[in-house]
């Protein structure tokens, strides 16, 4: 049995902020609203931010009326599934392996995500940087996750879009891939030969 780690976004689900900023802006939103969003993502992925608080202070930034439950209504659909990738992880399950979701993200698009899309009825758990308090590529995100999870990285394959955050996972003994939803055959190729 090994152990394959899947980052979320542009790996199993393809992703765009720009509709749901556009949906929630208001009239008068702040000069640089969404710039001053996306630079506080970090922080509210890492868990620093409670929800609560994150979503007074972008709605107020967007010049957005709607309630807390509309804003995460818009935030949440930002996602489109990518099949090659969901085919794999549920072949790889059957196989026996285990599967760990190994994600950036926060407790509005987590939860979503695990109640809306079939893919990740195969994982068996989930690190979310939002739960255990550090973001990829930053060391402790790693090492936390692999007390946590009993992970052993030279027995873990790991998939992430972007090339620091597989910089990082094979600077802490992980097989890593650097994904491209462009070139799925890359991934397979991969796995074949690991």
């Amino acid at each position: 049995m090994k152990t394959y780690l899947f980052d979320i976004g542009n790996v199993l689900l393809a992703f765009d902020f720009s509709p749901a900023l556009n949906a929630l802006m208001g009239s008068n939103p702040a000069p640089n609203a969404i710039q001053d969003i996306i630079a506080r993502k970090d922080a509210f992925e890492a868990g620093q931010i409670p929800v609560e608080n994150y979503i007074a202070w972008a709605s107020e930034l967007l010049d957005f009326g709607g309630d807390p439950d509309a804003f995460k209504h818009a935030w949440r659909h930002i996602f489109t599934p990518i099949e090659g990738t969901w085919k794999l992880a549920e072949q790889l399950k059957a196989e026996g392996h285990r599967l760990i979701l190994y994600s950036n993200t926060n407790a509005i698009h987590a939860s979503h995500c695990l109640d809306t899309y079939d893919v990740f009825k195969h994982f068996d758990h989930a690190v979310f940087s939002h739960e255990i308090g550090a973001i990829k590529p930053h060391d402790d995100f790693f090492t936390r996750s692999f007390d946590q999870f009993a992970i052993l990285p030279e027995q873990t394959y790991y998939i992430d879009d972007l090339a620091e955050n597989v910089a990082a996972g094979r600077a802490h003994g992980l097989n890593a891939h650097q994904y491209s939803a462009s070139n799925h055959q890359a991934l397979l190729d991969w796995i074949a030969t690991h």
